[in-house]
């Protein structure tokens, strides 16, 4: 597949990551002409400055890992990321409230993140691993209602988590692709045969942190 450099977001996620492994990120995405950087938010700005110049998206992350911070901080920390120069907000869903059926919850939760991201795109991350068939149309079913942008399938952090699965992300993409939103396969993606499996199961976006080893 041409241009494949052009679906992934390069990813580094790390607890312990340095600003040593950030800048090598940056000039990797330069580089290989990748599509974004996602990133935790506190590096944000260090993006923005390094990747000034380029049209490579500074991607962020919110109510990162477990998506079970109330919706007025997860909003909080968006607006604070839009301010520093985020291009695009990953939020996690509150997977408790969606076991819970409490799905008014997950509506209001999305709303409020989407509304603090002003124009920016919103993706919503499911994770996948913790859901059941049935939970997984239901949840991309309320990202469609809350007008989300994208849906995401891991956050890559669950313990003994597969991340990303083909089935999934066919399933996500069979959900809501009539409504115009796309799916970003994340977890677990690690080389080039896994990258195309998840474009072809109908992923628009790849994050990984692999990047540079699928696309050489």
């Amino acid at each position: 597949m041409e241009n494949l450099n052009k679906h992934i977001e390069h990813t580094l996620l790390k607890q312990d990551a340095t600003k040593q492994d950030f800048l090598k990120l940056f000039e990797e995405a330069k580089k290989y002409n990748f599509l974004g950087v996602c990133i935790n938010p506190a590096y944000v700005k260090l993006a923005k400055e390094n990747l000034q110049g380029s049209d490579i998206k500074v991607v962020t992350v919110v109510g990162f890992p477990l998506g079970a911070n109330k919706s007025e901080v997860k909003a909080f920390e968006t607006s604070k990321a839009v301010e520093d120069g985020a291009d695009e907000i990953d939020m996690v869903i509150n997977v408790s409230k969606l076991k819970d059926k409490d799905y008014e919850f997950i509506i209001n939760d999305i709303k409020t993140v989407k509304t603090a991201c002003k124009d920016k795109p919103l993706k919503v991350i499911l994770e996948t691993d913790l859901l059941t068939k049935d939970e997984i149309k239901k949840a991309c079913e309320l990202c469609v209602e809350a007008k989300a942008d994208f849906v995401k399938t891991s956050t890559g952090f669950v313990k003994n988590g597969v991340g990303a699965k083909a089935e999934d992300v066919k399933l996500m993409s069979d959900t809501v692709s009539a409504y115009g939103l796309k799916v970003k396969a994340s977890g677990g993606i690690r080389d080039k045969e896994a990258a195309l499996k998840m474009l072809e199961a109908g992923a628009e976006r790849l994050g990984t942190s692999s990047g540079v080893k699928i696309v050489s």
